[in-house]
């Protein structure tokens, strides 16, 4: 059975850093693209990043660009989203999807809350 799970969600000052995980059960991870979305209150879900199985390539919304890291260890079959500083329009739940424009079969995590607050 597919899982994926994300952690790594919290409250963190403007300007602070966390990394969020999405690890994998049932399947490879590796042999998909990933996704990682975020939706805030009232908003609709975004595009955060993505990586392409194939090669490796990232993407990132020109909202995070810069700021946000897309890594993966195929070891532990998890992929992570390095966020550094944080800005509080970054608030929102986080999710991990099996590719990056995810389709009716694909799958999502549950989501992980990330608030940035002073």
């Amino acid at each position: 059975q597919v899982h994926l799970v994300e952690s790594g969600g919290g409250l963190v000052q403007p300007g602070g850093s966390l990394r969020l995980s999405c690890a994998a059960s049932g399947f490879t991870l590796d042999d998909y693209d990933i996704g990682w979305f975020r939706q805030a209150p009232g908003k609709e879900r975004e595009g955060v990043s993505c990586i392409n199985s194939n090669d490796g390539s990232t993407y990132y919304a020109d909202s995070v660009k810069g700021r946000f890291t897309f890594s993966r260890d195929n070891a532990k079959n998890t992929v992570y989203l390095q966020m550094n500083s944080l800005k509080p329009e970054d608030t929102a739940v986080y999710y991990c999807a099996t590719d990056c424009v995810p389709g009716p079969d694909d799958y999502w995590g549950q989501g992980t809350q990330v608030t940035v607050s002073s």
